[in-house]
């Protein structure tokens, strides 16, 4: 079952003096991010609180947020890797081939054409360029997939099913 919230930023700095935070943004829509005036932060244990947003902005490759109630640096330092979140109903829709980036955890990952597995998807990591999916192998190991249509042709979380293909050399590598 889907979650009710959805993560569409994670909070990686502090930015300034003044309580401002830097989010490494996780959604396609940044401008609808930046204009809202509530969110709620998330530490990963129970259920995110809320926050009212008094102002958020881009600057370089993050949406920096000023928090209302958060006037230090020492204040925002606290905030540094909550996940901001959105209620999944005021989420945009999507088109037929689109899905949310949070629906990928958990997914298992097999190759394409013969069906083996090699794990399930634990996150999808920015990398600055292609992301990369950090997938847990049956023996616990950790694959690193990019996460570009190349290699992943088919992902389908309503199944929780990714098929791969893999670059040749990159299970060598990862072993």
């Amino acid at each position: 079952m889907p979650s009710r919230w959805l993560t569409v930023a994670r909070l990686v700095k502090t930015q300034g003096r003044r309580g401002e935070v830097a989010a490494e943004i996780l959604t396609d829509f940044p401008e609808r991010l930046a204009t809202r005036r509530e969110v709620w932060l998330w530490d990963g244990r129970g259920e995110p609180r809320r926050v009212e947003v008094e102002r958020a902005w881009p600057h370089k490759s993050f949406l920096v947020f000023h928090f209302a109630g958060c006037a230090s640096m020492e204040q925002a330092q606290e905030l540094v890797g909550l996940e901001v979140q959105i209620p999944r109903g005021e989420a945009a829709p999507l088109g037929a081939s689109q899905y949310f980036l949070n629906e990928l955890a958990g997914c298992r990952v097999v190759e394409q054409g013969s069906g083996r597995e090699l794990g399930w998807v634990r996150e999808l990591v920015a990398t600055g360029a292609t992301p990369v999916l950090a997938v847990e192998t049956p023996e616990g190991k950790e694959l690193l997939i990019p996460f570009a249509e190349e290699y992943c042709p088919r992902i389908a979380p309503a199944e929780k099913l990714i098929e791969v293909v893999l670059p040749e050399g990159l299970r060598e590598l990862n072993e």
